[in-house]
């Protein structure tokens, strides 16, 4: 009788930079999460998913990322798993819910198979998951180191390297305002996007510098012009006291970093759009097994 089964927790992330120009990118990590449960099951090459928090989402990253770890292990012959996922983070919005799912499913599955393995390269086997699942056009590396290691994360996503990491310590909110509508990474116009790529270099020289606020804005300034979207939200946010407000992902969801004291304000400006609000803080924590 199997008994492999694991919980695991990841957290949420916000773009500072997008690599989808360069390659290279930028994420803070937020305390918004996914948790998945993975059960094995002797039903070899079958994963059966339940995505509770969004039934009508696609499961094929998840089945991809168990099978990309059942044969990382050479044991794609010898199980199938049952995944449960649960989560507080809207899909297709720009907020990072393919990596976060990712990395909560790979920590969960790898316990499960009661093996270890090294952070980044279960990190790295997740991107491949993504690849794979064609949820991604870079491997979004930099949202998934961002989701796992907690803090702001800078990325070269063509060499999977981090290079440099930050851990900010000023009592910051993270707000992001949420349309309804979703948008999928994968349906991108990447030779569009690419036309930026020199205006992108500059935004992601001033996060290496530790001037990762100010990136941010900037990030989300050009790529709100490349994928036609308004930059007045963000523009509002920064008029009512947040330090960096700009574009999450491809969108169409904006974060805004905010001092605990401006919250109401930025809440206020934003409240004329109908949207969601979510609130988060900056997340430093790990993910981690939770059971």
């Amino acid at each position: 009788m199997l008994t492999g089964h694991a919980e695991a927790i990841s957290y949420g992330a916000a773009t500072i930079i997008n690599a989808i120009a360069t390659g290279k990118g930028a994420a803070v990590g937020v305390d918004l999460w996914t948790k998945a449960a993975v059960t094995l099951t002797d039903e070899i090459g079958y994963i059966d998913v339940i995505i509770h928090s969004d039934s009508s989402e696609n499961p094929t990253l998840a089945q991809k990322t168990i099978l990309h770890l059942l044969k990382y292990y050479g044991l794609e012959n010898d199980f199938g798993a049952k995944v449960e996922t649960r989560s507080n983070i809207p899909v297709a919005r720009g907020l990072k819910s393919s990596s976060v799912a990712t990395n909560a499913i790979a920590l969960a599955t790898t316990t499960a198979l009661k093996r270890s393995l090294d952070d980044i390269e279960l990190v790295k086997l997740g991107v491949d998951a993504a690849l794979d699942a064609k949820v991604t056009i870079t491997g979004a590396f930099d949202d998934a180191c961002a989701s796992y290691f907690g803090g702001v994360v800078i990325t070269d996503n063509t060499q999977r390297r981090i290079i440099k990491r930050f851990k900010p310590t000023e009592k910051l909110v993270v707000l992001f305002y949420v349309p309804s509508k979703k948008t999928y990474t994968i349906n991108s116009d990447v030779k569009r996007i690419k036309a930026v790529a020199d205006a992108v270099r500059i935004a992601y020289n001033e996060a290496l510098k530790g001037n990762y606020w100010s990136a941010l804005t900037l990030n989300g300034l050009i790529y709100s012009a490349v994928f036609g979207y308004d930059p007045l939200p963000a523009l509002d946010a920064l008029a009512a006291g947040a330090v960096a407000s700009g574009l999450s992902g491809t969108g169409p969801a904006v974060s805004a970093i905010v001092p605990e004291e401006k919250v109401n304000f930025v809440k206020a400006a934003w409240d004329k759009w109908e949207v969601d609000i979510l609130e988060s803080q900056i997340n430093l924590q790990k993910a981690k097994v939770i059971n």
